[in-house]
């Protein structure tokens, strides 16, 4: 199916709406001319049977009808009238009827009473010509009883003007719609120039000018459309940059493993070396690639978790089970830290029960990492008004505001020097499961006191029971398996 072109559609439909107005209007006015000449030739036939019934009162008919017969028919004033003159159930004493016509059978008015429009009969002739007719009484002078004058007239002239006044009609609507098609057309594509703009401003956006915007000195109907448009760049540009500082980051993060694989194996390889060394080095090569396997799964979950179209398993959840499973992994871990760490998780979620586990565990393996010796580490559930929050606090230096508005950005850790094995992702995929749940992620630090919190929002489904330090709550059965770990930072 052909597309037409926004200025062809507005100008048709602009052309095809004053056609359309124009022509009921034309319309009216041949309807109205068509009454008004009706009126007016019915009128005539009226004041012309009115002049007869005078002339025959005032004279004495018979004669006058003998002596003068030309003078009715001079009355009539062309061959389209009909004029008969008799006495009812008589011939005719005169009858003027150039047209050969038939003489239409009409009930004649009474000599008392007055004509009126209704008197005037209206028939159409064989070839749709319409005929009007009257035919009324009058007494004669003599007393010799009276006269019926029956008259009509063939309603050529008028059919002829209407005619013309509705051929005049069509060819001015035409006329009209031509021309205010011409004008529309440029009308539009005069309205149209800021689109046309807007078009070639567009076109001058690529891959390397993402920052331009749309120019917003448009007309008021274009607004919404281009913040909507510069909107929509500013998401792209995010995006984009977020993409090459993500290529680059893990460039830079794959090199460091690499090279170190590559310099231990050439070391190794430039001489002969005893069992115990390829021993060695083949551990630490493990360890490296350990830690290449971790950083490629945590980069393809993370991209699975920003597919719009990935969907998690939502059910409900005993918060007491994975907050059991975590303190039986992370004990040990924490001991060797010189740490404690406090589970207090209460009451029931309606969430992924593995990507709540694992969003918890890079939590506690994160304060674990960064976290003060002989400190304790506190997880707990709390209730608010409108959400569900899982907090992990822990006691560790405090973290300026930059460090906050970053922590929880790919690859990005807040001193590279103290923890060479961590890959920077594990926050990165905590604010991943939080967007998969509709949530929300954040992290307070002052006083000494690093506090992440995880927002889940709060529905008919979900209700837990506050058991933050200093609040006490009933705790839900335990799950007896034993617990596993998901993936840390």
């Amino acid at each position: 199916m052909k597309k037409y072109s926004l200025a062809a559609r507005l100008s048709l439909m602009l052309s095809a709406t004053v056609m359309a107005i124009f022509a009921l209007i034309g319309l009216a006015l041949y309807h109205s001319l068509a009454i008004q000449i009706g009126l007016r030739d019915d009128g005539a036939l009226l004041t012309r049977i009115d002049q007869i019934r005078t002339l025959l009162r005032d004279e004495d008919a018979i004669t006058l009808i003998q002596q003068k017969p030309r003078l009715f028919a001079n009355m009539l004033g062309n061959t389209e009238s009909l004029l008969v003159l008799r006495f009812p159930g008589q011939p005719p004493l005169i009858a003027v009827n150039p047209g050969r016509r038939p003489l239409p059978v009409i009930t004649p008015v009474a000599a008392d009473q007055p004509l009126t429009l209704s008197s005037v009969h209206h028939f159409a002739s064989d070839d749709g010509t319409p005929f009007i007719a009257a035919s009324a009484l009058t007494p004669t002078r003599d007393g010799s009883g009276q006269i019926e004058i029956v008259t009509g007239r063939l309603m050529n002239n008028r059919t002829q003007t209407l005619h013309g006044y509705r051929n005049q009609i069509i060819l001015a609507t035409s006329l009209a719609a031509l021309l205010v098609a011409a004008i529309s057309v440029w009308l539009v594509r005069r309205g149209l120039s800021p689109l046309r703009r807007l078009t070639t401003e567009a076109n001058a956006i690529d891959v390397r000018h993402l920052s331009r915007r749309m120019p917003d000195q448009a007309q008021a109907e274009l607004q919404p459309l281009i913040a909507a448009f510069n909107q929509m760049l500013g998401r792209l540009e995010g995006g984009y940059q977020q993409l090459s500082q993500v290529a680059a980051d893990m460039a830079h993060e794959l090199r460091t493993p690499i090279g170190t694989l590559i310099g231990q194996t050439e070391v190794a390889l430039s001489q002969t070396r005893s069992l115990s060394d390829y021993q060695a080095l083949l551990g630490s090569n493990y360890e490296e690639l350990e830690r290449l396997a971790r950083m490629i799964d945590n980069m393809l979950f993370l991209a699975r978790a920003e597919d719009a179209s990935q969907s998690i398993a939502i059910q409900r959840i005993d918060l007491a089970q994975p907050g059991e499973k975590l303190q039986s992994y992370f004990d040990n871990m924490a001991e060797e830290k010189a740490m404690r760490l406090e589970i207090r998780l209460d009451g029931e979620l309606s969430a992924d029960p593995l990507l709540v586990q694992r969003a918890l565990a890079n939590l506690i393996a994160n304060a674990l990492s960064y976290g003060e010796r002989n400190t304790t580490i506190h997880v707990y559930s709390k209730a608010q008004p409108h959400a569900i929050e899982l907090v992990v606090e822990n006691n560790g230096p405090v973290l300026s505001a930059e460090y906050q508005s970053r922590i929880f950005d790919r690859f990005w850790r807040a001193d590279t020097s103290r923890h060479q094995g961590s890959s920077g992702l594990g926050l990165s995929i905590v604010r991943s499961i939080m967007r998969l749940h509709q949530g929300s992620c954040e992290v307070n630090s002052e006083h000494g006191v690093n506090r992440f919190t995880l927002r889940f929002p709060a529905n008919a489904a979900n209700a837990v029971v506050d058991v933050s330090p200093g609040h006490s709550g009933k705790n839900s059965e335990r799950a007896k398996s034993p617990a596993s770990a998901a993936s840390g930072s």
